[in-house]
């Protein structure tokens, strides 16, 4: 039963971390789906809500199948095969880490949009009037016309 119970968890995490994972995609402002800027900051942190619940989801059935483990492996009356600890545990413990983690992330990307708005920066121009093509050489000049398609003609 506890088996089932984990593939079921493991199961909707999946489903979860792929819904998330659209959610997210659509919430990023790099995107032109998804509407104006504060619509998409609310589908980012519903996108880290799911990830926080696929995590949840990951780290619920990872701890429940260890539980089950090294309860069976520590219980002298318990007969049949014993089982150790393995790398997938671990691996799934640090997904679900990271799932949270990055799921808080996202959450936390609506805070940063009810801020004023950003300020941009207008461009003043250069500093300097001379440029290198209109700054006098004391060189004799060169007498051939510039060629149509010279290096400096499209510059």
């Amino acid at each position: 039963g506890y088996i089932q119970a984990c593939r079921g968890l493991m199961i909707s995490a999946v489903c979860l971390g792929f819904f998330g994972a659209i959610f997210g995609l659509i919430g990023m402002k790099c995107t032109k789906v998804g509407g104006s800027d504060q619509t998409k900051a609310k589908i980012a942190c519903l996108a880290g809500l799911v990830f926080i619940l696929s995590g949840l989801c990951s780290m619920t059935s990872c701890s429940l199948y260890a539980n089950r483990i090294t309860s069976e492996f520590f219980d002298p009356s318990f007969v049949a095969q014993k089982y150790e600890l393995g790398a997938a545990l671990f691996i799934g413990w640090a997904g679900a880490s990271l799932c949270i983690i990055g799921g808080s992330i996202f959450c936390f990307s609506i805070a940063e949009n009810s801020n004023s708005p950003r300020r941009g920066y207008a461009y003043n121009g250069a500093a300097s009037v001379m440029s290198s093509r209109t700054k006098v050489h004391n060189s004799v000049p060169d007498k051939t016309p510039p060629k149509p398609f010279d290096k400096n003609a499209y510059v």
